[in-house]
């Protein structure tokens, strides 16, 4: 039922948008960052270039000029690392035969493991860069060949203070170009070690001396370590770095500002590291919790149904039912919902409709179809608005009945939906019973997701809180209550955006059962925009929030309201929906970063699964399968939609601003899709059945304002029902309105109410019994 405001509301947050997209963004970044410095692969080098020494620089001229090593030097050299379990040995034995080498290192490394790179430094070797992802320099444009330098430089300098000049490209591939400002270091002796050709082949491999290829990260590197061992215990051979052979200066100390970056680089890797690890432990929980759910879900809805298959042999009569329909501006879709209800086949029926204020013909609606058709159990009360609950409360505080069905003013009712309603209150523990909604407009990918999203979703979760005795919301579309629970509750509550959810959760708390009968079905207008879907579930999620903080004592009292049904919402309609965003970052890194066929079969099993589940969900609610293949796109955004709605709850409910309800505009869909028009009303859904009532009777309607609290009420004393006086608003009597007379609250049923005994529409026998509960 739309509805307006009683108070003023705050202005949602705004900021907190700007915010999620900077973290969403940051995240990404710190992803790719980490998606990019790993996997680096070992070294599959080619030869290196036959004419030129080891050693190439370029000169100002252009010109490239290369070096060697002097007679008798051997320059021992080391690619790929620095590894945590290789480059410790290797640094081991060569300083036990008191042998330098130069470490070509790798920048991303560096970043991990900085200790072994301040190691390689004191124990008297020479660091050069390797690029920062091992990257191939000769297939990669200038600016990418440049950052992957300069990071692997401000990388060195961070770990160890020293700036350095010496490259080895990776897969010993050069680029057309030369970089400047470093030496270019090849090799003579290529020694084959990633290949792990056996120890004897390495040893011989760098016999003649040189710029020796070795590798100490990568891969296996067993024979490589044992090879050191016997290359630098060979007599008579001189071990130096590359710099020392060519008799230049040690490297010199790294500016201020390079190490500064250099700090930055590895704190952003190491974050972007900690990130990763974290998603994919988040991943990790939310698939388990999202499988573990769905198993649960699927195996308790098929034990409920055949529960429910069983109770629906036989219909009873609980006496008189009072519908209480509240309604503002719904003139759209009144008159259907009004003639769905009168022609319900359950025996003894009023329908009792508050206009709350309704700035359209809602009121001139009903009283003309009631005026027109007859309906003498059709009453019409009128009062200033005061709010969906203050309407709840007017209507129960005017009822007759024992047993009340609440219902919005945009629902249409299956003609045996409050039979089937109210058969579970033939167990006296019963408090209130939830019906199966249903979206009538469902034309449309909008439509379609929300029928989905009724029938899986909503649906499958009642039927698991019926058996586990701990359903936290009867719709508001559908709904039945024992007077009995609704007093012990104080009537419905008005401090909540999400009354339907507090009362369901204050009768639970109050010692009553809650349950579902799923073949009570009513059919809703569903929002048929994206702004009016956001301003529904905004609505229904904030005040779920609402009414989950004022019941969270629940948690320490008997029942099971606290320790299944609250920890249910909280875990998967308040903290997933919040980490959603996080799993939506992940898949696109997934995608930049990840083969492609393993996140295509990720993908396509979960939606195999989510459309298998649908499949069943579809089924027990006897639908048509149809709509199934709107499922996979409904990752796109319907799901980015609902966890945004969770995301600005959260926040709103943090902020402790006052939220308004939203007003949805009504185009009387629901009446629309059910059945065809009738010809006596357009809006008209259901056939018409001739009211049950004493043929004397005549419709009425009381006209007033806002009632006292619902605890003021008295349910066997019409005189309690005193309305006061609202400013503005007269209190005053519809004489002289067509057959409409005011004549008090006498019960319409001149039969009497004890024992009813009636037939149904389709001839049924409906034997009359309400037990109370003990």
């Amino acid at each position: 039922m739309a509805r307006r405001v009683s108070h003023r509301a705050s202005r949602a947050p705004r900021a907190h948008w700007l915010l999620l997209l900077l973290v969403m963004a940051v995240l990404l970044a710190e992803l790719c960052l980490d998606g990019w410095v790993r996997g680096v692969p070992g070294a599959e080098p080619s030869a290196a270039p036959g004419e030129l020494g080891p050693v190439l620089q370029v000169q100002t001229d252009g010109t490239v000029r290369s070096a060697g090593m002097p007679a008798g030097a051997v320059a021992l050299t080391f690619d790929d690392g620095p590894d945590p379990r290789w480059t410790p040995l290797v640094l081991d034995a060569l300083r036990r035969h008191h042998a330098r080498a130069t470490f070509f290192v790798v920048g991303s490394r560096v970043n991990r493991h900085p200790e072994l790179v301040r190691r390689i430094v004191a124990e008297g070797h020479e660091l050069g860069v390797h690029t920062f992802t091992h990257a191939d320099l000769a297939a990669l444009p200038a600016w990418r060949q440049r950052l992957e330098l300069d990071l692997t430089r401000t990388a060195i300098a961070a770990a160890t203070g020293r700036t350095v000049r010496l490259l080895r490209p990776p897969y010993l591939s050069t680029p057309e170009r030369l970089p400047a400002g470093f030496l270019t270091v090849m090799t003579d002796r290529d020694t084959q070690d990633w290949q792990r050709p056996g120890v004897d082949a390495i040893v011989a491999a760098a016999a003649p001396g040189g710029v020796v290829l070795l590798h100490d990260g990568g891969g296996d590197r067993t024979q490589t370590v044992a090879a050191v061992e016997r290359i630098a215990a060979t007599p008579g051979r001189r071990f130096v770095t590359v710099s020392e052979g060519l008799g230049l200066p040690p490297d010199a100390a790294a500016g201020t500002a390079d190490v500064a970056r250099g700090h930055a680089l590895r704190w952003a890797q190491t974050a972007g590291g900690w990130i990763s690890g974290a998603m994919w432990w988040l991943i990790v929980v939310a698939t388990v919790l999202a499988l573990v759910r769905l198993v649960v879900q699927v195996a308790i809805a098929r034990r409920h149904a055949r529960r429910a298959a069983a109770a629906a042999a036989r219909l009873r009569s609980f006496g008189l039912v009072s519908v209480i329909v509240p309604a503002y501006n719904e003139s759209a879709n009144i008159a259907a919902t009004v003639r769905s209800l009168v022609a319900n086949d359950y025996p003894a029926l009023e329908v009792v409709v508050v206009d709350d204020g309704s700035t359209d013909d809602t009121a001139d609606v009903v009283r003309r179809l009631a005026s027109r058709e007859g309906l003498s159990n059709v009453r019409l009360i009128r009062q200033a608005n005061a709010g969906k609950p203050a309407a709840l409360n007017t209507g129960i505080a005017a009822a007759i009945g024992e047993l009340l069905v609440l219902v919005d003013g945009d629902t249409v009712f299956e003609p045996d939906a409050t039979g089937r309603l109210v058969q579970p209150f033939a167990d006296p523990s019963v408090g209130a019973v939830s019906g199966n909604t249903k979206v009538a407009n469902r034309g449309g990918l909008l439509g379609r997701w929300q029928h989905l999203e009724y029938v899986v979703g909503f649906n499958l979760d009642r039927r698991m809180f019926d058996l586990g005795e701990c359903m936290p919301t009867i719709p508001g579309a559908i709904g039945a209550f024992r007077r009995a629970a609704l007093l012990d509750t104080g009537g419905v509550p008005a401090d909540t955006l999400a009354e339907d959810t507090d009362l369901t959760m204050a009768i639970l708390r109050a010692g009553w059962r809650v349950v579902y009968a799923d073949r009570a079905i009513a059919w809703t207008e569903a929002p048929s925009s994206l702004r009016q879907l956001w301003r529904q579930r905004y609505r229904w999620c904030y005040g779920t929030m609402q009414a989950a903080w004022k019941h969270r004592r629940a948690v320490r009292e008997r029942g099971h309201l606290g320790r299944r049904g609250l920890v249910y919402l909280a875990v998967f309609q308040m903290l997933l929906p919040l980490t959603a965003p996080l799993i939506d970052v992940y898949a696109v890194y997934s995608l930049l970063f990840l083969p492609w066929a393993q996140v295509a079969a990720v993908w396509c099993g979960f939606t195999a699964l989510q459309v298998l589940a649908a499949g069943y969900a579809l089924r027990l609610d006897r639908e048509s399968l149809g709509p199934l293949w709107t499922v996979p796109l409904q990752q796109v955004v319907y799901r980015q939609l609902l966890y945004l709605v969770v995301i600005q709850s959260a926040v709103a409910a943090l902020l402790g601003g006052r939220q308004r309800w939203q007003a949805s505009a009504r185009a009387g869909l629901a009446a629309a899709a059910v059945t065809p028009r009738g010809p006596a009303l357009p809006n008209a859904s259901v056939p018409h059945r001739a009211p049950q009532a004493a043929p004397d009777q005549a419709p009425r309607v009381a006209h007033g304002s806002e009632p006292r609290a619902a605890q003021a009420f008295d349910p066997r004393v019409a005189q309690t029902f005193e309305p006061r006086a609202t400013p503005g608003f007269e209190p005053q009597v519809a004489h002289g309105r067509e057959p409409w007379v005011a004549q008090g609250r006498e019960p319409w049923v001149a039969q009497g109410r004890e024992p009813w005994v009636a037939q149904g529409r389709d001839g049924r026998a409906w034997p009359s019994d309400l037990p109370g509960r003990p």
